[in-house]
């Protein structure tokens, strides 16, 4: 009689600790999204970003049917080095304007896959969620690297870090993925 009793005491305990501890869990992804975009607001504007380091990288990146990337622009000093820091995102990608400008729509972190599995034995892990590995022979002609996007500017409705947004779109002159 007394471990019926007991059972739904700890069934609420630990449904406590479980909520509580997803809530912590969201609200420091939260923290770390709005650092990301505070640190990277600044790149909003084209000239300022390309000061920065960051140079175009390919060209526009569309997907047909599923939705467009857009333009990269990378600082290849970042990409250079093993780490990952959220203030401080390998590639910003930008979304071609009717006007012919381009609009800071997400960020991009990446890392080569030797560079972080000769100091780590798992794979990268930010905002929660790991990192896909995209192999060698990929489109970009790179090493195999780890990415994961972040629709830091435009809303996407696939989700803030799928790799592809239906609201972008190279205007006709990306790369069809």
């Amino acid at each position: 009689m007394r471990r019926r009793r007991l059972l739904p005491a700890a069934l609420a305990v630990l449904t406590l600790v479980i909520t509580g501890t997803a809530s912590v869990t969201l609200a420091g992804v939260g923290d770390r999204l709005d650092r990301a975009r505070e640190a990277t607001r600044q790149f909003r504007d084209l000239e300022v970003a390309t000061t920065a380091g960051y140079g175009e990288f390919y060209i526009c990146t569309d997907n047909e049917g599923v939705g467009g990337m857009g333009q990269h622009y990378v600082n290849g000093a970042l990409v250079g080095d093993p780490d990952l820091r959220v203030r401080h995102p390998e590639v910003l990608v930008y979304e071609p304007t009717r006007d012919g400008g381009l609009r800071l729509v997400a960020v991009e972190y990446v890392v080569f896959q030797a560079d972080w599995d000769a100091l780590h034995a798992k794979p990268p892990k930010l905002f929660g969620r790991t990192l896909s590995l995209v192999s060698a022979g990929n489109r970009y002609g790179l090493p195999a690297f780890y990415e994961i996007h972040v629709w830091l500017f435009k809303r996407n409705p696939l989700g803030m870090f799928n790799d592809w947004n239906p609201r972008v779109s190279c205007r006709g002159q990306g790369d069809p993925a």
